[in-house]
């Protein structure tokens, strides 16, 4: 071997050395057998949503425990001669191609997330969309017409129109708030609701508008193009997308190139032979 192959071989080893040791740790032996860090890895990864209804700091001593209780119940297993039967050897197969399928499309689907591929999508997908208008709008939520126009009344008199929703209003969302909703576009509001306040202008309040809610009274704080989500943002849910979408292609590719042949079905007549014979005529 040259001195430079052998210096890179070398070189590999020592960069490797730490991960393969940290993998290979025992962290708790059950009847002389070693339980890993990569065990513990991999039950984690296995666990998933169980994991997640428990406190950070229990995490690490649940996946130990199960690993406990999944050693001995294997030993056990293997002590019955389970994995001797047809229907494990069938069930092993079966979960070995699950893995490998999950395991190829994961690496496969990663090699289509990068920052071009995203930002492109992101810059498409933006110019496609249409500017949507929104609305800043308070508004005071009360139960009926009487109560609406003497709001309206106070209003008109100069009070100001956060105190006065604080003091009469009746959502339990925005009435602690001056009667704040915030931005929101058309389709998020009632239909009453929505048209009333689109056709304030800056700072106009409405007539009493009556919604399946009750009566309300509206005040516009502001318009605006609904802007443009930012890219840092929604780039998780990009990346996401773009993995997932090469793994579906990547099976329906595999798929097409592939000969299947359904032989648990009777064979399709043909069209011809589908039809009914029709009555000669005489």
């Amino acid at each position: 071997m040259s001195s430079a192959r052998y210096i890179a071989v070398l070189g590999f080893t020592l960069l490797a050395a730490p991960a393969f040791a940290q993998a290979d740790k025992v962290v708790a032996k059950v009847d002389d057998i070693a339980i890993t860090e990569k065990d513990v890895q991999l039950a984690t990864e296995d666990l998933g949503e169980r994991l997640a209804q428990l406190p950070e700091e229990r995490k690490r001593d649940e996946v130990v425990n199960y690993l406990v209780d999944l050693k001995l119940g294997a030993k056990a297993a293997a002590e019955a001669k389970i994995g001797d039967t047809p229907d494990f050897a069938a069930r092993l197969a079966y979960y070995r191609e699950k893995v490998l399928l999950d395991e190829y499309l994961s690496r496969e689907g990663k090699k289509a997330v990068t920052a071009e591929a995203a930002k492109k999508l992101f810059d498409d997908t933006t110019k496609a969309m249409t500017p949507e208008e929104e609305a800043h709008a308070r508004h005071i939520l009360v139960e009926d017409e009487a109560q609406a126009k003497a709001a309206v009344e106070r209003l008109k008199k100069g009070e100001d129109f956060a105190k006065v929703a604080a003091e009469l209003s009746k959502d339990p969302g925005s009435g602690k708030e001056g009667g704040d909703l915030g931005w929101f576009t058309k389709d998020r509001m009632v239909p009453e609701f929505a048209e009333a306040a689109f056709k304030l202008k800056k700072g106009e309040v409405s007539e009493p508008v009556k919604s399946q809610f009750g009566w309300h009274v509206i005040k516009l704080e502001d318009k605006r193009s609904k802007p443009l989500p930012d890219f840092a943002a929604v780039k998780p849910q990009i990346d996401q997308y773009l993995e997932r979408k090469a793994q579906q292609d990547l099976v329906l590719a595999m798929r097409e190139k592939a000969k299947v042949e359904r032989l648990d079905k009777p064979a399709q007549p043909a069209p011809d032979a589908a039809k009914p014979a029709e009555p000669k005529k005489n």
